[in-house]
């Protein structure tokens, strides 16, 4: 948690509140959203009276246009409460509401932004398909040209959402100019004849989270259902995921310190050998370094959230680069180192916390097993661990960034 002497009234406001809202009406029900795989339908009715959902849209649109990294801090909150609580809000704030704002219309600005704003429409991504995870460039789902706009068939995997949204941005293949080019972005209604939302997936960890797969089956759009520029939507997806991984990292983080919270009570009250077994100093340099690795993390991420502001309008044009790789972009490399240090710091934590829990910690009945189960998701959506580090890596080889 960021010091309260370095924040403004506001932030600290905002903070506080989230922080109410996680221990009021996160906490006391993640157990059992867990066990039955879906949260109570009022929590979203919850978050989106407190502005939630809105947070980082422009207040011409009904949101509460904070600053990026004001939004982090109550991520965090909401991530300590529950991650799945949390992973709504993220998609809601960071990729779902840039891209829009970034690159839509006025209309559609004018359409959709009020409503995510107000929690009226959560917004789904479905970009990822089962040969086409990491790879996005191989995505098969197309969209071919009608009398009113296009027809899309295709096969969606893991989509956040999928079945509860009321828009979901698909991303289809409009061309052939390249393996890269040729794909764009259309905003589709999932009560449309032809979209099906699968089964939920039983996940490992954020089980309350809502995650299916989608079919498209001659799905019709109209044109102004175009998001952006036709044929750019490989590079819209990129420059989507620099946003969203910062917020990932932050549910990560969230995440690590509800574990080292559990962990730090649970050892100065466990005793063992007549002590307590915070006063072993194996048990206190595991607390250290769990300290060590959650503030890394939340730096990180903060970092990247101010280069989310400076590089907010022309991160998202396409002839900033060459319309088919991301350029060399900061916020590309400040969101992957964010997202890989806080994600691994996560699973390293709560791992750490299981084991100070000893057999407690491997029982249902103790929080800390589903926080481990938890941040593995971190290490894996918006980005696996080693393609962040691909990332990472040619940045540096590129301009010899190290910092």
């Amino acid at each position: 948690m960021a010091p309260s002497d370095t924040l403004t009234t506001e932030q600290q406001q905002i903070r506080e509140l989230a922080r109410e809202f996680a221990v009021n009406e996160i906490r006391p029900f993640t157990a059992e959203w867990d066990t039955r795989r879906e949260f109570d339908s009022a929590v979203f009715r919850k978050l989106a009276e407190l502005g939630f959902f809105g947070m980082t849209i422009p207040e011409e649109y009904g949101g509460l246009g904070l600053e990026f990294g004001t939004y982090l801090l109550a991520l965090e909150e909401l991530a300590w409460g529950d991650g799945s609580v949390a992973l709504s809000v993220a998609i809601q704030n960071g990729p779902a509401a840039h891209f829009i704002l970034a690159v839509g219309t006025d209309a559609q600005r004018r359409e959709w932004l009020p409503r995510l704003a107000s929690g009226d429409v959560l917004l789904a991504f479905a970009l990822s398909e089962e040969q086409a995870g990491s790879d996005l460039a191989a995505i098969q789902t197309r969209a071919e040209r009608t009398d009113r706009g296009w027809r899309i068939h295709g096969h969606k995997k893991w989509v956040t959402n999928g079945a509860r949204a009321g828009v979901t941005v698909v991303f289809a293949r409009t061309g052939e100019a390249s393996r890269h080019g040729g794909i764009s972005a259309f905003l589709v209604d999932p009560g449309a004849p032809g979209y099906r939302a699968g089964q939920r997936e039983r996940t490992l960890g954020l089980r309350a989270s809502e995650t299916v797969a989608v079919e498209l089956d001659g799905v019709e759009v109209t044109e102004d259902r175009l998001l952006g520029r036709p044929g750019a939507g490989f590079y819209y997806a990129l420059r989507a995921l620099d946003v969203g991984r910062v917020g990932i990292a932050t549910q990560a983080v969230g995440i690590a310190q509800a574990a080292f919270d559990h962990a730090r009570e649970y050892a100065r009250g466990r005793e063992q050998f007549g002590q307590t077994i915070a006063s072993f100093e194996g048990i206190q340099f595991k607390l250290a370094d769990m300290a060590l690795r959650i503030a890394s993390g939340r730096a990180l991420a903060h970092e990247a959230a101010r280069w989310v502001h400076r590089e907010h309008t022309n991160a998202w044009d396409p002839d900033a680069g060459n319309g088919t790789s991301r350029g060399p972009s900061s916020l590309t490399t400040a969101a992957a180192i964010a997202k890989l240090a806080a994600s691994e710091a996560a699973m390293w934590v709560t791992t750490n916390a299981v084991q100070i829990f000893g057999g407690y910690g491997y029982m249902r009945d103790y929080p800390v097993e589903k926080l481990m189960r938890d941040a593995k998701g971190t290490e894996i959506y918006e980005g696996t661990s080693e393609v962040l580090r691909l990332v990472i890596a040619r940045e540096a080889l590129r301009s010899g960034f190290a910092g």
